[in-house]
């Protein structure tokens, strides 16, 4: 069973993320996050989005990686 916990909408990712919501759509899309819809609503998994952040620190194309706000 999930914790409920664990789950987070599209806005709270891109707050901790540093990337646009239209940006985690497409990583979603890609299937490079793990998320859940409900009806027109997204929900990211917490967790897989925390992994991608560090395979992402490693990337030579900064393009890619996370905009961490200052």
């Amino acid at each position: 069973m999930t914790n409920d916990t664990e789950w987070i909408t599209v806005t709270q990712a891109a707050e901790i993320s540093g990337y646009n919501a239209e940006y985690l759509r497409r990583l979603m899309r890609n299937k490079k996050i793990k998320f859940r819809k409900f009806s027109f609503i997204y929900q990211v998994n917490r967790e897989s989005l925390l992994n991608y952040l560090k395979e992402a620190e490693n990337i030579t194309d900064k393009r890619y990686t996370p905009k961490r706000k200052q």
